[in-house]
């Protein structure tokens, strides 16, 4: 697994799929709130004018010589719940997060949110 200081140094590089196919360029990391491990990245895609973040596990990502490569096809993380390229996920959202790509959810100890932006 990633140390969260680790993979925030890829901050700007590609994000590509299990093909080689890119889906776009890593512009942070969400990590555990109850570990700080990383689990999903922020990728920017889109056009210019029409920018966004769209989540990807970082489970199995491995990394290349500029890039990060994720175990999701790129058409299921286009697809993955999304917020504005200067916004923060939405506690509320997590759990719909999750589900899109069939990850167990389960909020902190004491309800807290499950996810940090690091």
């Amino acid at each position: 697994m990633f140390e969260a200081d680790d993979i925030r140094e890829w901050r700007g590089h590609d994000v590509v799929d299990p093909g080689g196919h890119k889906i776009g360029t890593l512009e942070s990391v969400y990590v555990d709130t109850a570990n700080d491990d990383p689990v999903f990245a922020a990728v920017t895609v889109g056009l210019p004018t029409r920018r966004r973040l769209v989540f990807v596990p970082l489970g199995g990502a491995t990394v290349g010589p500029g890039y990060l490569k994720v175990t999701s096809p790129k058409g299921l993380v286009k697809k993955a719940p999304s917020i504005e390229t200067d916004g923060v996920l939405p506690a509320g959202e997590e759990p719909a997060l999750f589900a899109h790509y069939g990850l167990d959810y389960a909020p902190g100890a004491g309800g807290e949110r499950r996810l940090a932006r690091r």
